[in-house]
């Protein structure tokens, strides 16, 4: 028999009236997975995180713990009777307690102090027992909090930003820390965070947040290669947008010609391409050969080029329409401005959505408030291109 999930809301909905809020929103996490809620600033994440804790109650939906109802219409136990942990951006330690005082507090029974001490060897924090914060640095103020989280073994770990007060070196370390103590202790953990970066590194599956809805939930990689649209494909990285009109379930830009099937004539679209997916080459013996995984190449001109440490970036004023494209390439290459240089683009790493904003005609395909649904060109698609083109 199936095991319930360790901790599972469903239909969950909070109204604040003109304040964001969170609207029937559904999530299950097994024991020992860690989903990250990932998102913009006011999307509903810490009001999702505070409705699984007990701190705010829903209006509407219930949540459940190892198939439990802790929370419904006609019951809401309180945070310390849900076997939950929490971790915040605030460290929240007492000023005026040891650290060993700290990670006890909230214990009970007379080994108390040896839980404690054994949860700071778990952090890399044996021997600081009788120091006082003050006396810590943040990232030792982190691991500290990270203990006394663990100590009462919670079922569930509940984390909001906690690690974004450290610096990035410090931060990965940190992370990848309470990570490997989380997963050995089979918790199930909810991260709160708005750093795709965080969520990528920590997270199993990854639901992504808007205006209260999760609107795409799967693995890192899932949700990176198969946005649902251009905004949830624009969270993870820069992006290339080119602008095309459908014309015979085809559309024509510089990189030639895209199948763009159950789309009408004039719709416009957007053609998205990551800047680390274009391929450069110089202008020196005319135009790169077509090819069924690279299309067809477009010149443009220098604009200006980065070192950024490991890749170089550059921008390139495209002359097919004046356009401004950016690519990314490993090490150091830095063009001069004015210099002519071929693009062309990976067909297998586009996406293609119908385009609200600039659209000419009405789409009977996207029906109106709906999410729009990525089309993914295929190597297969492009060999049809070559061959019409």
């Amino acid at each position: 028999m199936k095991q319930a999930p360790r901790l599972s809301l469903q239909a969950v909905s909070r109204d604040f009236g003109a304040e964001a809020g969170v609207h029937d929103l559904s999530l299950e996490i097994e024991a020992g997975e860690v989903v990250c809620l990932l998102g913009p600033s006011g999307c509903g994440k810490s009001t999702t995180l505070r409705i699984a804790a007990g701190v705010e109650r829903q209006d509407s939906g219930t949540v459940l713990i190892d198939g439990a109802m802790v929370s419904g219409p006609s019951l809401h136990l309180p945070p310390e009777r849900r076997a939950i942990g929490l971790m915040f951006q605030e460290f929240a330690l007492f000023p005026h307690l040891t650290v060993a005082e700290n990670v006890a507090f909230g214990l009970q029974g007379r080994d108390k102090a040896a839980r404690a001490g054994h949860e700071l060897q778990r952090v890399g924090l044996g021997g600081f027992g009788e120091k006082y914060p003050h006396m810590l640095s943040g990232g030792e103020q982190q691991r500290v909090a990270l203990a006394r989280a663990l100590a009462p073994k919670p079922k569930i770990m509940l984390m909001d930003e906690p690690f974004s007060a450290l610096d990035n070196r410090l931060r990965d370390q940190v992370r990848d820390d309470a990570l490997a103590l989380l997963k050995e202790q089979q918790t199930a953990v909810l991260l709160v965070t708005h750093d795709p970066d965080e969520a990528m590194r920590m997270g199993d599956r990854i639901a992504l947040m808007r205006a209260g809805r999760i609107i795409q939930i799967g693995a890192p990689y899932y949700i990176y290669n198969h946005p649902v649209d251009r905004r949830a494909a624009a969270f993870f990285s820069d992006l290339n947008v080119i602008h095309g009109i459908v014309a015979a379930q085809q559309t024509e830009t510089a990189f030639g010609r895209f199948f763009t099937p159950g789309l009408v004539d004039e719709a416009d679209v957007e053609i998205i391409i990551r800047p680390q997916h274009l391929k450069v080459d110089r202008d020196r013996s005319g135009r790169p050969a077509d090819s069924p995984e690279t299309g067809v190449a477009a010149e443009g001109v220098v604009e200006r080029a980065r070192f950024m440490g490991s890749t170089s970036l550059i921008e390139v004023r495209m002359g097919y329409d004046g356009s401004l494209l950016k690519a990314t390439v490993p090490g150091a290459f830095l063009p001069d401005p004015g210099e002519r240089l071929w693009l062309s683009l990976r067909r297998d790493r586009c996406f293609v959505f119908p385009c609200r904003k600039q659209r000419k005609v009405p789409t009977p395909y996207l029906p109106e408030g709906s999410e729009q649904i990525s089309k993914k060109v295929t190597p297969a698609d492009h060999h049809q291109q070559v061959a019409r083109a």
